[in-house]
């Protein structure tokens, strides 16, 4: 975990000092920031978590950076702080295509944003400045600004959402974790990302072919925490549009384990999914 987090234009830099000079006896030191009972299969995979989650609507006009959206976080503040997801559609998408990960994301302990872009035709560069404006927004907000550990930072998009992730880490290195679904983006090589980084790609993707997306990504994210690559068999470019339990798990999995730093989240990583036939998994790599 960094010690000094850039949190964004306009917010000073954070630095860590509870987390890290708290004893070596402490949950934090020894467990990260664990939120929710020990997870098994069965947990990870549900519809929904053991936090009850509440939602705030964001209208265009009230939006700073963005085109409005929604955030969903859980309703009880009794744990502490929460890390904070931002959520991007892909090209032509609304906000309505990816918001199904909200809820399910905040019922196991992360507050989300769920947002719609400026134009629905912005390019990944545009989409990941509209993902951290997400971010900055939810972390000042009068309702759930307090539940929100400004230190903890991740990023999800689908398309040229998935591609605009890795803009948002490049640009911020604070950024603790991205996950691309189905991820679209002209430039190739990312060496300058160091959030952990997660690909989901489609076997059958026209739109955005794992071979010349996805993949080429996951290889070029050698700076990175760490990096992976999984692959939906007989999926399409549209897989994130609908609720899919792979990618809920997997993206849940992820954000456990870099955003929470929660150790308990490792053993659905390594070695991961099945890839044999019957999987939904067709391909997955990890370094």
């Amino acid at each position: 975990m960094k010690i000094i987090r850039t949190i964004g234009a306009g917010i000073a830099a954070v630095v860590l000092g509870v987390g890290l000079l708290a004893p070596a006896t402490s949950a934090a030191a020894e467990n990260g920031y664990e939120r929710g009972p020990d997870p098994t299969n069965s947990s990870i995979e549900a519809s929904r978590g053991p936090y009850a989650v509440s939602t705030k609507s964001i209208s265009r006009l009230a939006a700073r950076g963005f085109g409005g959206g929604t955030i969903h976080y859980p309703t009880s503040a009794a744990d502490g702080t929460f890390g904070v997801v931002a959520v991007s559609p892909g090209y032509t998408a609304s906000e309505s295509t990816i918001r199904w990960l909200g809820p399910r994301l905040a019922s196991f302990g992360f507050v989300v944003i769920t947002f719609d872009t400026n134009s629905r035709y912005d390019q990944p560069r545009a989409r990941g400045t509209q993902l951290l404006a997400a971010i900055d927004q939810a972390i000042g907000d009068s309702t759930v600004g307090s539940r929100i550990d400004p230190s903890r930072q991740a990023v999800v998009g689908h398309s040229m959402g998935g591609g605009g992730t890795l803009e948002a880490a490049k640009t911020r290195p604070a950024i603790e974790a991205a996950v691309g679904l189905t991820p679209w983006n002209t430039d190739k090589t990312w060496p300058e990302v160091q959030a952990a980084a997660l690909q989901i790609g489609a076997q059958n993707d026209s739109v955005a072919p794992p071979r010349s997306h996805a993949i080429p990504f996951y290889g070029s994210l050698t700076n990175a925490e760490r990096r992976a690559y999984l692959e939906l068999r007989g999926a399409s470019h549209f897989a994130p549009n609908t609720s899919n339990t792979t990618i809920a798990t997997y993206t849940l999995a992820w954000l456990k384990r870099y955003v929470d730093d929660d150790a308990r989240y490792e053993q659905f990583l390594t070695p991961g999914p099945s890839t044999g036939l019957g999987s939904a998994v067709s391909d997955y790599r990890i370094q």
